[in-house]
């Protein structure tokens, strides 16, 4: 009998903001807490995030090209694959010769397609990135994108009212078209209830719809959708469903925002991980997911 002890190795190909628990900075410590082996591969190195007024940043292109050529020399191999915020064309073709050259059949491949919010494009992102981002989703296994990305990503106008869920159920399923086995919407307004919000999950392998509903409270912290793909990745790697995995993300971003909420603090430094890290080892405590 062979005992299978190997611990799993996930790249992490994401920028590393020094300030701020976006990124890098929200990634490692989530997904190690759930027991995996992160390997950063960074596409910048800037002193705050972007949303801060001002930031230094550096392309680490060039680079994220050495480190992939260096890891091919010692012929590693990894269990996953998870791509966050893309500077350029470039490190998306960077992202998609890392899978030719490592990824198997087995493995998982998580894109966060990082394209903007609230109806519009971050600073930085042009219309031949939302391009390059349809094309790298064609080669994941899971997407999460917001409302917002789903839009660019579908060539759609953005709507920025309720959507009803025949709706959405149809926006999940073209997505899935792409590619992707499992497409993950986040930030869904709930229709007449602005203190709520959604997050719709797709299955194309059994054809099946999720929805957890949270309360929406009035605050925004940077970082949280990162946070929040990080520990969806976490759960499918440990082995947990998809409306599991989607119920544990929606709940800790939740308990990280009210754990925050009351201090005297600068939100563009995001949710305080470290008061909620530990719940990661906790089973859930209420499920909320329904099959819509």
């Amino acid at each position: 009998m062979i005992i299978q002890n190997q611990q799993k190795r996930i790249v992490a190909v994401h920028d590393l903001s020094c300030i701020g628990r976006v990124s890098l900075m929200a990634v490692v410590p989530i997904l190690t807490t759930m027991g995996l082996q992160v390997c950063p591969l960074p596409t910048a190195l800037l002193s705050c995030h972007t949303q801060f007024p001002e930031y230094t940043f550096v392309d680490l292109t060039d680079e994220m090209k050495r480190i992939v050529e260096n890891w091919k020399r010692q012929r590693l191999h990894f269990h996953a694959f998870y791509t966050g915020y893309l500077g350029s064309p470039e490190q998306v073709q960077v992202v998609k010769d890392l899978l030719h050259d490592f990824k198997h059949e087995e493995d998982l491949v998580v894109v966060d397609p990082v394209l903007g919010d609230n109806g519009s494009l971050y600073k930085g992102m042009s219309p031949q990135m939302v391009e390059e981002m349809r094309e790298l989703v064609r080669h994941a296994n899971v997407i999460s994108p917001n409302m917002t990305e789903m839009f660019f990503l579908l060539d759609e106008q953005y709507r920025s009212g309720t959507i009803d869920d025949r709706d959405l159920k149809s926006y999940l399923h073209e997505l899935s078209t792409f590619g992707p086995e499992i497409v993950i919407v986040t930030s869904v307004p709930v229709e007449d209830n602005p203190h709520m919000t959604s997050v719709y999950a797709y299955n194309r392998i059994d054809g099946r719809y999720w929805k957890v509903t949270c309360p929406f409270l009035p605050a925004h912290y940077p970082g949280t959708g990162d946070a929040f793909t990080s520990v969806i990745t976490g759960s499918l790697m440990q082995g947990d469903s998809l409306p599991v995995a989607i119920d544990r993300a929606t709940q800790f971003i939740l308990q990280g925002i009210r754990a925050t909420f009351g201090y005297d603090y600068n939100n563009m430094e995001g949710i305080m991980l470290e008061k909620v890290l530990h719940n990661l080892d906790s089973p859930i405590q209420v499920s909320t997911y329904e099959l819509i």
